[in-house]
């Protein structure tokens, strides 16, 4: 815009006039601002400890970072935050990457997170610790779980890759101490984005199988603490928590300690070791064989030397040694209980016999037949009645006399009472 001038007659000095100011409308400042500020702090790191955190059904990140001084609203999207291993948490100290962007609407600026790391720790590290804590307080690593891994399994499962060290090594130990076990590898990838999936497939394809394995082998060689996450998975950890078959689990080396080893039934340092715990020494079983029979020999001559004593003691009773004794014994006796018997039998009937002449002659005594023998009489009228006195009986009545012998019949002619005798 070219300067306008005014000017005066008197001088003909010419003075500037001012073109009116540019204004501005809140949108226009705002994308000004926008603009700057993007151009400007296009990629910036900021650290400070996250407060305020929110998590919105969407997925994305909303919260502040600030130090002693001051405060800055930050917001990680779905896509970025899907990407950290680990879990923001409020009080966290952070080390966030990205660019500084204004809200148009409402004039206020934000930091727009692509990556953060927490600060004195690696992202890994933190991530490990967030989720030991969560499946500690499941109870996945509780001793209670554990399952005992079986003494001479007969197959063993390994998931692991089939071109690793791992599988070489364990099964060169493993054929030094005890050949006779089959194993079944399930190969699977054990680095990289899609090997937590295939680890944990292979864990529930080998608890399908028609013939399961007595034991579960699950691991791989050593690597950096990126090259082992896949065993750090939710995914994995689960699967191994939910096996039914004992597993055995073999990630690393001594100092790599993973959430497989720690939910799994047994952990073994490295997978030669895996091999080790998994099968015993062939000669450790020959000695628990011999050590066995020992005691069976042992156990058997007892009892075969009891037996052989308990013959001699049986052997040695009279019983045994003269059984024709016994017999003879037993008759004896059978004798003896014979004649006491017939004596007794003997002695009852005497004393019966003698009670039945004792009530005969009671009976003879008190008969009527009795009286008739010592020369009386009995008389009893038509109808059976015995005629006790003289006024029984009337003239002409028929009587019946029963005297030693027989009955004589009579009629009554006539009736005389005697004086002085008894009614």
């Amino acid at each position: 815009m070219k300067d306008r001038f005014l000017f005066r007659d008197s001088d003909e000095q010419a003075i500037p006039i001012p073109d009116p100011p540019q204004i501005l409308s809140v949108s226009q400042l705002n994308t000004a601002a926008k603009d700057l500020l993007g151009a400007a702090f296009s990629d910036i790191w900021v650290s400070g400890e996250v407060s305020d955190l929110s998590r919105p059904s969407s997925g994305h990140l909303y919260f502040s970072l600030k130090d002693e001084e001051a405060t800055i609203r930050a917001v990680l999207w779905r896509n970025s935050a899907s990407r950290l291993p680990f879990q923001i948490e409020d009080g966290q100290q952070l080390v966030c990457r990205g660019k500084i962007d204004l809200y148009v609407v409402r004039g206020s600026y934000q930091l727009v997170v692509n990556h953060a790391e927490p600060k004195g720790v690696g992202g890994l590290q933190l991530a490990f610790e967030q989720r030991k804590r969560q499946l500690a307080a499941e109870g996945l690593f509780d001793e209670e779980h554990k399952q005992s891994t079986p003494w001479l399994p007969r197959k063993i499962a390994f998931v692991t890759s089939p071109s690793g060290a791992a599988i070489r090594d364990f099964l060169e130990v493993l054929r030094r101490r005890w050949n006779n076990v089959h194993v079944v590898v399930i190969p699977t990838r054990v680095q990289g984005a899609e090997a937590s999936r295939e680890i944990a497939a292979g864990i529930r394809t080998a608890n399908r199988l028609a013939d399961p394995p007595d034991l579960l082998v699950v691991g791989r060689g050593g690597g950096s603490m990126e090259d082992l996450w896949c065993f750090n998975e939710e995914e994995v950890v689960r699967a191994i928590f939910d096996s039914a078959i004992p597993v055995i689990s073999a990630v690393g080396h001594e100092i790599d300690v993973t959430l497989s080893d720690l939910v799994a039934d047994r952990r073994a340092l490295t997978p030669s070791e895996a091999a080790e715990l998994a099968v015993p020494l062939e000669a450790d079983v020959r000695g628990v064989l011999e050590g066995a029979q020992q005691r069976l020999v042992s156990t058997l001559q007892s009892r075969v030397l009891r037996a052989r004593q308990q013959l001699k003691t049986l052997a040695s009773r009279p019983v045994l040694k003269r059984p024709e004794e016994l017999i003879e014994q037993r008759a004896r006796l059978v004798d003896d209980w014979d004649q006491k018997l017939k004596r007794a039998m003997h002695d009852q009937i005497g004393r019966g016999q003698e009670k039945v002449a004792l009530v005969t002659a009671g009976l003879n005594a008190l008969s009527p037949l009795g009286v008739l023998q010592r020369g009386y009489s009995i008389t009893q009228d038509a109808s059976g009645n015995v005629i006790q006195k003289v006024d029984d009986v009337q003239a002409g009545q028929e009587m019946v006399t029963r005297v030693m012998g027989g009955k004589i019949y009579s009629t009554v002619q006539s009736r005389e009472e005697i004086e002085g005798s008894e009614s």
